[in-house]
């Protein structure tokens, strides 16, 4: 019976330590990313490059997803405002039938920006490898990432880390009930790439360097 009770304790502490760290890194990961986000393109600093981070062009009912849709907005509002030249699609391209990085370029390309201004990267299946790719495969030390404010506390967040000098511009958010499962899944997101900082977790794929002029 003792020793029931102790590995109740045991498992009780495990789950407290849990709740206490799942907490702590998402006040610490929005806190220290949100001097750094912007709504507005007047008030954010310039970069040559933008980092706009992939996600699914429709939902799962065929219905077109506004996550996109907004993000795609947002680096085109970027650009045609002359706060960036380039911009680094990244996204997940793990199936043949789904490429989140050609998706967006063609939608890029709709809103006017120049095919030759679009640069893409194929192994941006989390938000990790987007930015230290961003770094390492195409060398921007400064950069201005896009995507929804939940997505950019965390991404801004990773990539000063690793010693970038990073911005985010936020894209429109969702409806609240639209977007709740999204909000919710980003607790743990937050949770997971403090963990990955803290045990050194690197992308999972390098390749050839790729200029950006």
């Amino acid at each position: 019976m003792k020793i029931l009770k102790n590995i109740f304790k045991f498992f009780l502490l495990l789950i407290v330590a849990g709740i206490i760290f799942i907490v702590f890194a998402n006040y610490s990961i929005k806190k220290q990313s949100d001097p750094f986000l912007f709504t507005n393109t007047a008030d954010i600093p310039k970069a040559k490059t933008a980092l706009l981070l992939g996600t699914s062009k429709t939902l799962s009912n065929g219905q077109p997803n506004t996550y996109f849709v907004n993000r795609i907005q947002a680096a085109a509002d970027l650009y045609k405002s002359g706060k960036i030249q380039y911009i680094i699609v990244s996204g997940d391209n793990s199936r043949k039938s789904y490429n989140e990085p050609e998706d967006m370029q063609l939608a890029l390309i709709q809103y006017g920006i120049p095919e030759d201004r679009i640069f893409l990267d194929f192994a941006g299946f989390r938000t990790l490898d987007s930015v230290v790719r961003a770094k390492e495969i195409f060398g921007q030390n400064k950069i201005i990432i896009v995507s929804q404010k939940f997505h950019n506390e965390r991404a801004v967040f990773l990539a000063k880390q690793n010693g970038m000098e990073a911005y985010g511009y936020n894209a429109a958010d969702v409806n609240k009930y639209a977007g709740f499962k999204t909000n919710l899944r980003e607790y743990l997101a937050k949770t997971k790439a403090y963990w990955d900082l803290l045990l050194g977790v690197e992308p999972k794929y390098g390749g050839d360097k790729i200029l950006i002029p």
